[in-house]
């Protein structure tokens, strides 16, 4: 086994992970919503990176900026179609749960009948040659991932941590109530969160295309890894999703390496289930035993 590409290929699923996962837990921890359309904005992302490489150019910047303002469109429109009506009417969780899964079902259906269903894929965004190191030869699509991935995540977290924006979608966070007393506004609060959400899935299609192709469907198992590893690390936990993203992409990993990709997502389950065997609420899942 090599020890150097099974941690390379953990730290660039984990990163990929956790830029889903993130969206998942910060729409349900500020806005209350489960967002099953997630993987519409992962799949129309890839779609537009695709288009964006097609008639624009094959510059990195341009197909990554592509992705992501295309997943950011997709946030801000599921936003719109599917929590601003519906957040104040009764039984939200349910009517915003059905509402997301039906866009998904339906953007999907619309991509194959748009686009086919033949699989796309995007150029090499990173070169071809590997980089050596320490005697290692490391792959330049997966550092290349991983350094787009840490600088997003680090560049969302300092922008909800600083910014005036980010510390409202903290204090929704925290006491929606009370941040609704204080007069900060749910709607404007809604589509600054699925637009950032949106573009981290639209990050994580790009990077992750890189490896499998772009189709209609190509949302559906990152939206079940980014649910699970939310729910692993804790639905709602920021810090939560990215230790669980770590250990899943971990698991995975080590997985392929010893005894084949076809066990992946046995392990994965089978861990996540020991997980919450162990901690019910995820490994950092408090912030709904606070609410209580």
């Amino acid at each position: 086994m090599d020890i150097a590409y099974v941690a390379v290929s953990a730290l660039t699923l984990g990163c990929i992970y956790a830029l889903l996962a993130l969206g998942v837990s910060i729409v349900f921890s500020s806005l209350g919503l489960v967002n099953m359309a997630h993987g519409l904005s992962f799949a129309l992302a890839g779609y537009g990176a695709w288009l964006a490489s097609q008639h624009l150019g094959t510059a990195p910047w341009i197909v990554l900026g592509a992705g992501l303002l295309t997943g950011a469109a997709s946030g801000v429109l599921i936003c719109a179609v599917a929590f601003i009506p519906l957040h104040d009417k009764p039984n939200f969780v349910v009517r915003s749960l059905v509402a997301t899964l039906a866009m998904s079902l339906l953007g999907s259906q619309g991509l194959l009948w748009w686009f086919g269903p033949n699989a796309k894929s995007l150029p090499a965004l990173f070169g071809q040659t590997h980089v050596e190191w320490a005697g290692l030869s490391l792959p330049p699509d997966k550092l290349g991932a991983i350094a787009c991935a840490l600088a997003l995540m680090t560049a969302t977290l300092l922008w909800m941590t600083k910014s005036r924006a980010g510390l409202a979608i903290r204090a929704m966070m925290q006491n929606p109530e009370g941040a609704a007393l204080v007069g900060i506004g749910v709607r404007p609060t809604a589509m600054a969160v699925m637009a950032v959400t949106g573009a981290l899935a639209g990050l994580a299609a790009v990077l992750l295309s890189q490896t499998y192709f772009v189709s209609p469907f190509a949302g559906t198992t990152p939206l079940v890894k980014g649910l699970i590893v939310a729910l692993c690390g804790g639905l709602g936990s920021v810090p939560g999703a990215v230790i669980a993203a770590a250990l899943v992409g971990l698991v995975e990993a080590l997985t392929g390496a010893l005894i084949g990709g076809q066990y992946v997502l046995m392990t994965q389950f089978g861990f996540i289930i020991a997980v919450l065997l162990v901690r019910p609420r995820g490994i950092a899942g408090l912030l709904d035993h606070t609410r209580e």
